[in-house]
């Protein structure tokens, strides 16, 4: 039996934690704040968006980054596996819209409670309010390499381990504990950190219009996001005007793909408003409101196109005079007036901070983790687990089963 120290109250902490545990261990989860699970607690607007439902295709395909890594962490314990797993707990699920699946009560409380009461009950030690300030590490003479041997603590007590599981989080929403302590600690250990960056997080725009739109949300748009020419994400869905640019799930994910672009102050999002009708289409639309509406003034007749809040936007980018009659509109400004609609551009002026991201895109290095184990490569003894490695993925519960697989792994690797 070995003395296993997990770092990291989070999901994927616990995970490892239960994992290293139910084989034996002397298992003891260090954390932070005052509760475990403070991250998890509200995640999926606090119904906590366990899994997804999906085939491990389309698990891969919403992997972001080194999806291939996963492989042995996901087929070892796959999202089937979560679900049974809590089901088995007595936490009942359901699936809902994009095969995204919650706990049946809707509260992230009770999936936080069931891996506590299972943390219990294989007697593994909880301490709260418990910082880990360094790795401590030796030199494993036998072997010519090094290897960890316990924890510092912030109050300067020193705990032995045979093994420890870094799974600390990234830097995203930092009141909940997320400061980056381990991955400071990974890299203090020789570990080279991918450059952190903040991913499923809404934009920053330069178009002062896009301000007056705020809290108007679109549903069933289009989102092309361009480098230059390039077209780097497509999607469609849900997306909200706020007071500094754009946010909404279409546009969290498009942020995904933000780190891929070369030119980052020429990044531009393209929306159609109208992705159900071809332009041709939707000039016919417009020429049927226009025949209805031919005496009103052209202001006062797009409110059967676009929602109110958009109107007055949408009239003054045309560059037709509000005040001038319908049946005075050119076709040419007709024909503008479409393309506006079906081309709506948006410059994006960087993404919002670490405070308003879902995750961290970037942190260790996976090249200096066996995926097979989630053991460091550089130190023996020392494994990852969940948002502290360089993997993300896009909205839907992708996160959290890559936080589930990796935690179950390495505390079952030990």
């Amino acid at each position: 039996m070995s003395r296993v120290i997990v770092v990291g109250g989070g999901a994927a902490g616990m995970m490892a934690a239960v994992s290293a545990a139910c084989k034996g261990h002397e298992t003891l989860l260090f954390e932070q704040n005052e509760k475990l699970g403070k991250k998890l607690f509200i995640t999926g607007k606090g119904r906590c968006n366990v899994t997804n439902a999906c085939e491990a295709d389309k698990f891969f395909e919403s992997i972001i980054s080194n999806p291939k890594f996963l492989y042995s962490a996901f087929y070892g314990f796959d999202n089937r596996q979560m679900m049974a797993f809590l089901e088995k707990a007595g936490c009942r699920l359901k699936i809902e819209r994009g095969e995204r699946v919650f706990p049946v009560s809707d509260h992230s409380s009770d999936i936080i409670a069931t891996l506590q009461r299972i943390l219990k009950e294989r007697k593994a030690e909880i301490r709260l309010r418990m910082k880990v300030s360094e790795l401590l590490i030796e030199d494993d003479i036998s072997e010519g390499s090094k290897k960890v041997c316990g924890v510092l603590l912030g109050n300067g007590k020193k705990e032995p381990a045979d093994a420890v599981i870094l799974a600390t989080g990234g830097l995203s929403y930092p009141l909940t504990g997320s400061t980056g302590d381990g991955i400071r600690m990974a890299e203090s250990a020789g570990h080279k950190i991918k450059n952190c960056v903040p991913s499923l997080v809404p934009f920053n725009v330069k178009e002062e219009w896009c301000m007056r739109l705020q809290g108007l949300s679109l549903k069933n748009v289009n989102l092309i996001m361009k480098d230059g020419n390039k077209e780097v994400y497509r999607g469609f869905g849900e997306m909200l005007f706020t007071h500094f640019g754009i946010s909404g799930p279409l546009v969290l994910t498009a942020s995904s793909f933000y780190e891929r672009c070369k030119n980052k102050d020429n990044i531009i999002c393209e929306l159609d408003l109208k992705p159900a009708l071809s332009e041709e289409q939707l000039e016919k639309r417009v020429l049927r409101d226009f025949e209805d509406n031919q005496n009103r003034q052209f202001k006062n007749a797009l409110s059967g196109l676009l929602p109110s809040k958009l109107v007055p936007v949408m009239v003054g980018l045309s560059e037709i005079l509000p005040e001038k009659k319908v049946n005075e509109v050119t076709k040419a400004e007709r024909k503008y007036l479409v393309h506006l609609m079906k081309h709506l551009n948006l410059h994006i002026n960087g993404t919002r901070g670490f405070d308003e991201a879902i995750i961290t895109q970037g942190g260790v290095n996976v090249k200096e983790v066996n995926p097979s184990t989630m053991e460091s490569k550089l130190v023996k003894g020392l494994y990852f687990a969940g948002e502290i490695l360089d993997l993300d993925a896009l909205t839907g519960g992708f996160n959290l089963q890559i936080a589930w697989s990796t935690g179950h792994l390495a505390g079952d690797s030990i």
